[in-house]
């Protein structure tokens, strides 16, 4: 979906402007994101499969839940609408940890120049995979691994793209930190 989105300087400062979405990553502009990453309390972290029309990242394992924030939206309400909207997943803003935040910037082989401010947070699940909903747009599955597979990026048969392997283990140490 192509959504107004506010354009942010190099170091994360609204400028005022705002477009869409395809425009910024077009012309590499700057822009807020959130990351949600969902935790057990039995040491697991819930991860999506990205759907296969996805523009980046197609059918791989990423993060619980994660989005852009539109234009003049509340970054807490922006990642509470994301949790909803990607796994049905209903939670207050009191239950949001926020766990860092972090400039990110990728150019992607079909054009796309992520150059994003992410705002990361860290929740509990607090009810069954089984109760979780996804939008088959966004999502084509998500699933519980070992909350070590945050750490462990270089191994072969690990999910995650090893490419951001100290980005995981930044998130792997502040969940721990809650548990």
């Amino acid at each position: 979906m192509d959504e107004l989105i506010d354009i942010l300087d190099d170091k994360g400062n609204y400028t005022g402007k705002t477009c869409l979405k395809s425009e910024a990553h077009k012309h590499g502009y700057f822009h807020n994101t959130v990351h949600i990453w969902i935790y057990t309390t039995d040491k697991k972290i819930l991860l999506q499969k990205r759907a296969p029309t996805k523009k980046v990242f197609p059918n791989l394992w990423d993060i619980s839940v994660a989005g852009h924030i539109g234009a003049r939206e509340i970054i807490e309400e922006a990642a509470l609408r994301e949790i909803e909207e990607e796994i049905g997943f209903s939670i207050s803003k009191d239950k949001l940890i926020k766990i860092g935040n972090r400039k990110h910037q990728v150019s992607h082989a079909n054009g796309i120049q992520d150059n994003e401010f992410h705002h990361v947070f860290a929740t509990k699940l607090t009810v069954p995979l089984s109760d979780l909903t996804i939008q088959e747009s966004e999502v084509s599955d998500i699933a519980l691994y070992p909350l070590e597979t945050l750490k462990n990026t270089k191994n072969l048969e690990n999910v995650l793209l090893p490419r951001f392997h100290n980005y995981y283990c930044s998130v792997y140490d502040k969940i721990c930190e809650l548990l």
